[in-house]
């Protein structure tokens, strides 16, 4: 995909979580990598509901900034996901998701494991998705969480502060933010209630079909 199409596709899928209440004011901010390894980042300061593709942020592979506004203070949240992960990992999405913020503030949501196996979609998206401590907002801290996991989990989620999703693509990382919200949502919803999870089998078996 070309630089002109990344920059379209990144305007038109963040205003689509925009519009839906899955981020809202400036909160939130996205990558994508480039073929020569940069990043198109969305800039500071700015609202999913309207970015403008000629000031999205354009960093090199050295982390310089080249063109457009200066990017999202948490730019360590995304440099971290590309150098601890595959080569497959293509874009990284955070958001500051209500149902997701919500879950990772209860007590009795498992750090290691925050989506209980209520559907097969969150293991075949996302696979165990991992709670990380509380960080000061722009904190450097927060990459070096990430890189202490290894490239182990592709989506994870900061305490009192909102989910982070890596993907292939933007488009992939987009949808699993949406499941992994409203996974977060069901979860919540679930609570106290006699429901019925899938087994240690079902969860093998997904996880041994889509590589989670």
């Amino acid at each position: 995909m070309s630089e002109t199409a990344l920059r379209e596709e990144i305007c038109l899928l963040a205003k689509s979580l925009y519009d839906r209440g899955l981020t809202h004011g400036s909160t939130g901010n996205l990558s994508v990598r480039c073929s020569d390894g940069g990043l198109i980042v969305s800039p500071t300061n700015s609202s999913f509901g309207f970015l403008d593709p000629a000031r999205l942020s354009l960093i090199d592979s050295q982390g310089r900034l080249v063109d457009g506004d200066p990017p999202t203070k948490e730019m360590c949240l995304h440099t971290a996901f590309y150098e601890s992960s595959d080569a497959d990992v293509g874009a990284v999405v955070h958001l500051h998701s209500h149902y997701s913020v919500l879950l990772s503030m209860l007590p009795e949501t498992d750090p290691d494991n925050m989506i209980p196996p209520i559907t097969p979609y969150s293991i075949m998206k996302l696979g165990r998705v991992k709670l990380l401590p509380y960080f000061k907002p722009g904190d450097g801290a927060m990459g070096d969480a990430v890189r202490s996991l290894r490239g182990q989990r592709k989506a994870v989620v900061l305490a009192s502060h909102g989910p982070v999703v890596a993907g292939k693509s933007l488009r992939s990382a987009v949808y699993a933010m949406e499941e992994l919200e409203a996974a977060a949502r069901l979860t919540i919803e679930a609570m106290d209630k006699r429901v019925k999870l899938l087994n240690e089998n079902d969860v093998d078996e997904l996880q041994s079909a889509f590589n989670n």
